[in-house]
This record gives structure tokens, C-alpha cells and sequence, in this order.
């Protein structure tokens, strides 16, 4: 072979070399040329264990207690729902059918709410306005393990809005309440509850402030002084639980402030030692016994804290002292103002109301007062709350008992065993007399028999009544003598019917 023609084939040898590694190193780099191949994956490291433990987080920040909260409490918070009667006019406003049964059957409704088992036995403290209303067997309760309950009402206090129901099982997860004097403003909260049917939900947030006067109990004898919070709140979660770091129950969730009706930044809350206090009554005795101070009362503002000579506007001035009252007989003034009850300081005319309503006629109450320049202590043994013909104490302004139309010259009144009290309202002429059912304690003998307040006693075992004391000697001697009474009644409508009392 020709020197030339090696070097021409050495030549081609080597274009050739360089053409297979320039294809070879084209399907190395586009993936979409190269074939597939064998690759080792790098391991990935997975566990299960926390880098830190909910303990050591905790001490860091007290926020870290939320979930741990959060599984204790829920159990205790269960779904309550209520079905009420819908009154709607039969108007052209209004579709009811046409049918046989939408004519014959009432319309009802079912509203929603939450609630809070208290004791293991069954009975959960709520808002008065998630179960009133409540037809009969109307009242359903889901514990957050979707175990379903038909519930019965122990009793109401529309004015706290707290309200106590009962079902019948043994061993319910109870929530421990706390003590709601000792909440801060600032301190962290839960709330927990049912909003827009949406159970088991739990939001958090601060305390606010405490003390607060909204105006949203619509009662008479309202008693708000609601913790403020700024933990979630909206329908659904009034009668849910308000609780603090340590798990302990401090509110019952009650309201929120919203124009819109859904949660706008803050709610409310009933402090936890009033809710106890009222579900405690509501159990023991099936109503509220209210402790009366016997005074009327205002905030103190600062030209009048001047005009006192107080360095500080703090207290509540007492503006009218009842006589034979409380207040009275502890040696307390009009013009005295009230800095503290128990040594916790009271601002405001609704703290001060909190704070003796949390009491029982009977206890004794450490008042701090200021006087003529001067502190003075007074201790004041509470009285029984009874309605009477006055302006009502604790109550800035009151209107007095409404009275039958025509001249009255005397008002008495008796309280009877079987559970009710009556005015005997003697009229100008001497001779007539009204003897009219003021009040009935709930669940008691002549409550379960059908007795309510306004109704007129006519007879008593077919004996007219003349005077409260006629009305006395009569139904002491039937149920002496027959371990019952028959009362003749008229309402209001002066419809009459027969009441029959027994004897405990």
C-alpha cells in the first residue's frame, strides 16, 4: 500500500472516531435521545419524632399548649340542637301548601348551638337563647364521638343567658372549670364550639377585656359583665367553652359584636364563677336564688370622684339604700361609694352586680367603702332577691310591679311550701280582695301541676278566699286533712279551671 493511502485511511479512521463520539455524546446530554438506564437513589431521612417535645415548646410559649388543649377539652363540648315552633301569619307573605298536612301540622324550625357537660353524670351548662323555646323532646345532643342523646331541661336564667339541660348517660369527659376571677387581659384563650354547624372547631385568640356591658341580654334584670375576647366567635358557638392555657374552663361563650351577624373581631363571654353559680342553683333548686344587696347603684365618673374628693375615679356610688335591707342593716349610707367587694375592686355598676351575684342569700360580703374622706370596711349579710313593688335592687333603673287597674290600698304577700308566692292586693272599698299568683318556682309542686305567675285564686276546695290569711288557714287545713288541695284559678283571659296540690 502507498504511503498516501495510509495516511488518507488513517485520516478517514480518525473523522469517523470523531463523528461516533460527537452522536455518543448527543444522546448523553438531550434525555429525550438518551436511553434509559440504572440510576442508585440517594436515601431520604423520615421520622416521626418531633425535634422538639410539646413540654420543651411549651416552655418557650404557651401557645405551643393549643393542641394538647384542644384534645382535652373537645370531648367536653357537644352539638346541641333545638327544635322551636315557627309562628308565622297565614298571609300571602307566607307558603304553608296546600296540603292536608301543611295545614294541620306546625311549623317548626331547628336551630343550633353548642354546649358544655360539667358533670360526668350528664348535665351541660349552654346559653338560654340556644334552647329557648324548645318544643317537648326538643332538645337533641351530639357528643363530639357522634354519640346522639334526646335531653331534658333543668332550668333557665334568662338574666346571665345560661341555661342547664341533662342527659341521661354516666362517665361523660367533664371539663374542669377555672377560676374567671383571675383571668388577665392578654392571657391566651380557646374557644370551642359548633359555628355554622361546623362541629368540633377551635380558635384562639386573647383576652381583650374584662367587665363588659354590651346590652345584649334582653331582660330586665340583665347581669353582664362579659370577658371580651378576640378568639374566633360566630353562630353556633354560643354555650361553647372559653378556656384558658391550663385547660380550665373561665367563660361560656355568649355573643359576638357584629353588625353582620358573623364574627367581626370580638366576642363574649359569661365568666366562669357566675355560669357555676347559676348552673349550681339551676340544679339544687331548678331556679336562680339571687343574692340582694339592697341598694341602687352608679359608676362613679370623674367631676363626681371630685366632688367625693378621690384621688382616683375607681367605685361605684350607692344612690338609694332600701330600707331593712342588707345594705341598711350593716350600717351602709347613701353616698357611700363601694371600692371593693371581697378585696376584688369593682369600677363599674355591672362588676359590682357580677360580684354579689356569684354569692347566695346568706353569705356574708367584705365591702370596701369610701366615706367622708375615709375607707371603711362593713361586712353585709345578703338577703333573698323576692319581687316586690319597689325599684328593684342592683338595678340602675327598674319599673315597679305592675298592679291590677283601680286604687289599691295595701299589698301583702305569702310564700307557700308547694312552691309558689301570692300578692294579696286589697282594694279602696275594703271589701275586695285579689289574691294573685306573683310567682312559681320552676319544677316545683304547683309548677308540674300547671300554676303560673298572674293568675287569680278564686276557692280553695270550693271555700271562697276573703284575705291572704283566709287563703293560708284553708290550704294548711286540706292538706292537713287530705294530703291535697284543690285551687280554683282564673287567668288573665278570666278563664277559670281546678288546680289539685298534694302535700310533699
Amino acid at each position: 500500500m502507498k504511503k498516501r493511502d495510509i495516511y488518507l485511511t488513517a485520516l478517514l479512521l480518525v473523522l469517523i472516531g470523531v463523528s461516533l463520539g460527537t452522536i455518543f455524546a448527543l444522546y448523553a446530554i438531550n434525555p429525550d435521545l438518551a436511553p434509559l438506564s440504572d440510576v442508585n437513589v440517594t436515601e431520604v431521612k423520615r421520622s416521626d419524632s418531633p425535634l422538639y417535645e410539646d413540654e420543651d415548646l411549651a416552655e418557650f410559649d404557651s401557645r405551643f399548649m393549643f393542641k394538647k388543649i384542644a384534645e382535652q377539652i373537645t370531648p367536653t363540648v357537644v352539638y346541641i340542637e333545638t327544635i322551636v315552633p315557627v309562628d308565622m301569619p297565614n298571609d300571602g307573605n307566607h307558603n304553608f301548601g296546600d296540603g292536608i298536612w301543611d295545614r294541620l301540622m306546625p311549623q317548626r324550625a331547628r336551630t343550633v348551638g353548642s354546649g358544655v357537660i360539667i358533670t360526668k353524670d350528664g348535665y351541660i351548662l349552654t346559653n338560654n337563647h340556644v334552647i329557648e323555646g324548645a318544643v317537648d323532646n326538643g332538645l337533641k345532643v351530639v357528643l363530639n364521638n357522634k354519640r346522639e342523646y334526646q335531653a331534658r331541661l333543668v332550668g333557665v336564667d334568662p338574666s346571665t343567658d345560661l341555661a342547664v339541660i341533662k342527659i341521661n348517660e354516666e362517665e361523660l369527659p367533664a371539663v374542669t372549670i377555672g377560676n374567671s376571677d383571675t383571668v388577665e387581659v392578654g392571657e391566651w384563650v380557646l374557644a370551642i364550639g359548633n359555628p355554622f354547624r361546623l362541629r368540633s372547631t377551635v380558635t384562639a385568640g386573647i383576652v381583650s377585656a374584662l367587665s363588659r356591658d354590651v346590652r345584649i341580654i334582653n331582660d330586665r334584670m340583665r347581669i353582664e359583665s362579659f370577658i371580651q375576647t378576640d378568639a374566633a366567635i360566630n353562630k353556633g358557638n354560643s354555650g361553647g367553652a372559653l378556656v384558658n392555657t391550663s385547660g380550665q374552663l373561665i367563660g361560656i361563650n355568649t355573643a359576638i359584636a357584629s353588625q353582620s351577624g358573623n364574627y367581626q373581631g370580638y366576642g363574649f363571654a359569661v365568666p366562669s364563677n357566675l355560669a357555676l353559680k347559676v348552673a349550681t342553683d339551676l340544679i339544687e333548686f331548678g331556679e336562680v336564688r339571687r343574692a340582694l344587696l339592697g341598694v341602687q347603684i352608679q359608676s362613679v365618673e370623674y367631676d363626681r370622684a371630685v366632688e367625693l374628693g378621690m384621688s382616683d375615679v375607681m367605685g361605684v356610688e350607692i344612690m338609694y339604700v332600701t330600707p331593712d335591707g342588707a345594705a341598711e342593716s350593716a350600717g351602709i349610707e347613701s353616698g357611700d361609694v363601694i371600692l371593693t367587694v371581697n378585696g376584688f375592686p369593682v369600677n363599674e355598676s355591672n362588676e359590682l352586680q357580677e360580684k354579689v351575684a356569684v354569692l347566695r342569700p346568706g353569705d356574708n360580703v367584705t365591702l370596701s367603702l369610701w366615706r367622708d374622706g375615709e375607707i371603711i370596711e362593713r361586712t353585709v349579710l345578703l338577703k333573698l332577691m323576692e319581687p316586690r313593688p319597689v325599684v328593684a335592687e342592683l338595678e340602675e333603673t327598674e319599673p315597679p310591679v305592675e298592679l291590677p287597674e283601680g286604687d289599691n290600698t295595701g299589698i301583702e304577700s305569702h310564700e307557700f311550701d308547694l312552691g309558689f308566692r301570692v300578692l294579696a292586693i286589697i282594694r279602696a272599698d275594703g271589701e275586695t280582695y285579689d289574691l294573685m299568683v306573683s310567682h312559681v318556682y320552676k319544677y316545683s309542686e304547683a309548677w308540674n301541676r300547671g300554676l303560673r305567675e298572674k293568675q287569680q285564686i278564686l276557692e280553695v276546695d270550693k271555700e271562697k278566699v276573703e284575705d291572704i290569711e283566709g287563703l293560708k288557714d284553708l290550704i294548711a287545713k286540706n292538706l292537713s286533712n287530705n294530703g291535697s288541695v284543690i285551687l280554683k284559678i282564673q287567668n288573665q283571659s278570666e278563664a277559670t279551671g281546678f288546680i289539685e296540690l298534694q302535700r310533699k
